[in-house]
C-alpha cells in the first residue's frame, strides 16, 4: 500500500460562522483541518490567534486549527469537504469550490435549512453542484458553544451510503462528540430546517409569558408538524423522534444561546424582523425556513399551523399574540394519526 494511502485524511470546513469553528476546532482533535473564512483577516486571526472574535469571542480554538481566506487551496487539500456556510449562500459557494474538488470525496453539508427560492434541501444542492460526489448531513443538537468548551453532545451523520458515514463517523467522533450514523439524509435535513422554525415560536411563548405548558404543547407540536412533512418529502417517521428531530428541537427551543429562540423573544417584545437581522452577523435560518417550510406544506397538503403562523410573523407581520391567537383557534384531533 502506498504512503499516500496511509496518510492521514484532511478535511475542510467551509464557513468561519459559530458552528462551523466549532466543528472545525473540534475535529482538527483527530486529524488536519482547514477553515475556509471569508474575510482575510478573520482566517488570520483563527490561525494566529486561535480564536474567532467575530463568532465565537473568548473561547478558544484547538491550537492545531489553520484557516485560509483562499478557497481554491482550501478545495484542492481536502480529502472531506465540509459544508458550513449558510443556506442562502450555499450554491453561490459551492459552485466556486466545483473546479478545485478532487473527484469522488464526500461533501457534508453543516446548514439547517433549504434553499431560498428553489425549497432544496442542501442535499440536492450538492448532488447538482458537484455530481457524482457522495452527499450528506450532519446534524443535531449542537449549540457551538456548549461544543467547543468541551460539554458532552451528539449529533448524526446521515449518507445514502452508510459505509460512507461510518468512516465519517470514525474521523469526527470524540470522548464527548458522540456521532451517530444513518441512511435517512431527507429526514435528518428536514429535521434541521424546521426545528429553527419551532425555536422561533418557542421564544415567542418565552417573550410572551406563556408557561412551560405552552412551551411543551409548541414543542411536542412542531415536531408532530416536522414528521408530517418529513414523512411526505421521503423521510422516515423514526428520525423525527431521534437526536436531529425532537432532540434538537428541545435543546433550539429552550437554551438561551439558541439564536432563533432569542429571535422569537425579541418579536414577542414588539420588535421587527427587520430591524433584528438587519446588519447582523449572526444567521436566523428560521426566517427563511418559515417561507420554505410553509410552501412545502402546502403543496403536499400537510397540515402545519405553526408554521403556518410563524410564517406569517416572519413574512407579513403579524405580531406574536395574533399568532397565538390564531393557534388557539385551531381545533384539536387525534394527537397520533393512524397507519
Amino acid at each position: 500500500m502506498s504512503s499516500a494511502r496511509l496518510r492521514t485524511p484532511r478535511m475542510t470546513v467551509v464557513g468561519a460562522g459559530s458552528w462551523g469553528t466549532a466543528f472545525a476546532s473540534l475535529v482538527a482533535r483527530n486529524l488536519p483541518v482547514l477553515l475556509w473564512a471569508r474575510e482575510p483577516g478573520l482566517a488570520e486571526r483563527i490561525s494566529t490567534t486561535h480564536e474567532n472574535p467575530d463568532f465565537l469571542p473568548g473561547s478558544p480554538l484547538h491550537p492545531q486549527l489553520q484557516a485560509t481566506s483562499s478557497l481554491s487551496s482550501s478545495a484542492e487539500q481536502a480529502d472531506v469537504i465540509v459544508m458550513a456556510v449558510p443556506t442562502h449562500t450555499f450554491r453561490q459557494v459551492l459552485a466556486r469550490l466545483a473546479p478545485h474538488v478532487r473527484p469522488w470525496i464526500p461533501v457534508v453539508s453543516l446548514a439547517k435549512g433549504f434553499e431560498e427560492g428553489t425549497r432544496k434541501r442542501m442535499t440536492e444542492v450538492i448532488e447538482e453542484e458537484l455530481p457524482g460526489h457522495p452527499a450528506g448531513v450532519l446534524s443535531g443538537p449542537t449549540l457551538a458553544k456548549e461544543v467547543l468548551s468541551g460539554l458532552a453532545a451528539a449529533t448524526v451523520i446521515a449518507m445514502y451510503d452508510l459505509s460512507v458515514a461510518q468512516r465519517l463517523q470514525s474521523l469526527v467522533r470524540t470522548d464527548r462528540f458522540r456521532v451517530y450514523t444513518g441512511t435517512d439524509v431527507i429526514g435528518v435535513e428536514v429535521g434541521g430546517a424546521v426545528k429553527n422554525v419551532i425555536a422561533i415560536a418557542a421564544g415567542m411563548a418565552d417573550g410572551l409569558g406563556t408557561g412551560d405548558n405552552t412551551r411543551a404543547l409548541i414543542i411536542s407540536r412542531g415536531v408532530a408538524e416536522m414528521t408530517r412533512l418529513g414523512v411526505a418529502m421521503g423521510g422516515d417517521p423514526a428520525t423525527f423522534a431521534g437526536l436531529t428531530g425532537m432532540g434538537d428541537a428541545i435543546a433550539t427551543s429552550i437554551s438561551p444561546l439558541s439564536r432563533n429562540r432569542t429571535l422569537g423573544m425579541q418579536i414577542a417584545q414588539g420588535k421587527t424582523v427587520e430591524e433584528l437581522t438587519q446588519g447582523s452577523r449572526m444567521v436566523m435560518e428560521g426566517v427563511r425556513a418559515a417561507a420554505a417550510t410553509h410552501w412545502l406544506a402546502q403543496k403536499l397538503g400537510v397540515d402545519a399551523p405553526i408554521v403556518r403562523e410563524i410564517n406569517a410573523v416572519v413574512s407579513d407581520g403579524r405580531t406574536a399574540r395574533e399568532a397565538f391567537r390564531g393557534l388557539l383557534r385551531v381545533i384539536p384531533e387525534q394527537e397520533c394519526e393512524a397507519g
